[in-house]
């Protein structure tokens, strides 16, 4: 394809007329679509002399026998390059997005549970809330709480701002001020230590500290190492499926089935919006912290050939916790979604990086 600094002006409006049409309405378009309305005060002839230039160049193409012409990929990916607009949030839906993400702000999960499906809502595409693998988790707070003589609630509060809880039992009596001590002591030899720094030497300090309740550590502390290991594996949650029935392009239903495969199995996914297999933006720029936008075979996952994946590294303090986004058909509405997409992550980061986040306790995945 040619250098995309050979378009001229008038070749850019056309394209962009072309490609926001299509979006609405799914139909191949025409000259003579573009000249109604006063649109464009060229004649039909120059517009479909731009349109057979604009298909040279490999930004349109020509479907059958229609005499209308649909984008490719490398018009949409010069479209959200260079030519789409941000879509601004009304001041409501501003507003009605900071109320429910402050409602969850005790726990990224849930916050990002909830922006999911905001996400979903607001875009009318299938959106996906990640927790990206990460190679080590740590914990800055433990506390036990007792339900009734021989059973307690674990919760833990990660260094990224998790919460996370566990139910044990334990095989003999235990009292609220052992509970109590076990989790002080804790916080001073766990807290801040991954996984794999908890040593022979810390446990044997702990049941000895412990006395005749030592029987309480093996337990407990088997169970943070379990939550650690499953957390650092990574999750993927996905919300509106049922919503790709919406659009044509879903109407096939071996394409569908093979996209509903592809969201079982997940593990591809995440690996592309954990940074695993993304360490350069379509584009051929570098990553960053930005929208990142896969369109059709841009995506390195499978069966995503005719999609397109949008999606941004959500943060807490300038570290990345997680990420969402949407997937939908190459006929996306990149305007609205790309500009969603970052209102939402951005308005995320602004609620985690609350002071009190993360201070209290909660339920969390």
């Amino acid at each position: 394809m040619s250098d995309s600094s050979m378009l001229s002006e008038r070749k850019k409006m056309i394209l962009k007329a072309i490609i926001d049409a299509h979006i609405e309405n799914g139909e191949p378009v025409g000259s003579k679509y573009l000249t109604q309305g006063g649109r464009f005060s060229y004649s039909s002839a120059t517009i479909r002399n731009e349109m057979a230039e604009l298909e040279a160049l490999g930004y349109l193409e020509q479907p059958h026998t229609s005499a209308g012409r649909v984008p490719s990929e490398a018009g949409y990916r010069f479209y959200v390059d260079s030519l789409v607009e941000r879509y601004r949030m009304s001041q409501a839906e501003a507003e009605s997005l900071k109320a429910q993400l402050r409602e969850k702000q005790a726990e990224i999960d849930g916050i990002l549970d909830t922006a999911m499906r905001l996400a979903a809502s607001m875009t009318n595409y299938t959106a996906l809330a990640v927790r990206p693998r990460i190679a080590s988790m740590s914990v800055k707070k433990f506390e036990l709480i007792p339900v009734d003589q021989t059973s307690m609630v674990l919760v833990m509060v990660t260094a990224g701002g998790a919460v996370r809880t566990q139910n044990i039992v334990s095989q003999r009596p235990v009292t609220e001020e052992a509970l109590r001590k076990l989790a002080n002591l804790m916080n001073i030899r766990l807290a801040g230590l991954t996984g794999d720094q908890y040593t022979l030497p810390i446990m044997m300090e702990l049941e000895s500290a412990m006395g005749e309740y030592s029987f309480l550590v093996d337990p407990v502390v088997k169970s943070v190492c379990q939550i650690i290991s499953g957390s650092s594996k990574g999750d993927i949650k996905i919300d509106g499926v049922d919503r790709l029935l919406s659009y044509p392009e879903f109407y096939d239903i071996g394409r569908l089935k093979d996209m509903l495969a592809m969201f079982e199995r997940k593990d591809e996914l995440l690996q592309l919006i954990s940074g695993d297999t993304a360490p350069m933006m379509p584009s051929g720029q570098p990553d960053d912290d930005g929208v990142h936008v896969y369109i059709g075979s841009e995506n390195p996952v499978i069966l995503m050939d005719n999609s397109t994946l949008v999606f941004k590294p959500v943060k807490k303090n300038g570290k990345t916790v997680g990420a969402l986004g949407v997937i939908g058909p190459t006929r996306m509405n990149y305007r609205k979604v790309i500009s969603m997409i970052d209102d939402i992550t951005n308005s995320i980061s602004d609620v985690l990086d609350t002071p009190t986040l993360g201070d209290g306790s909660g339920n969390g995945g």
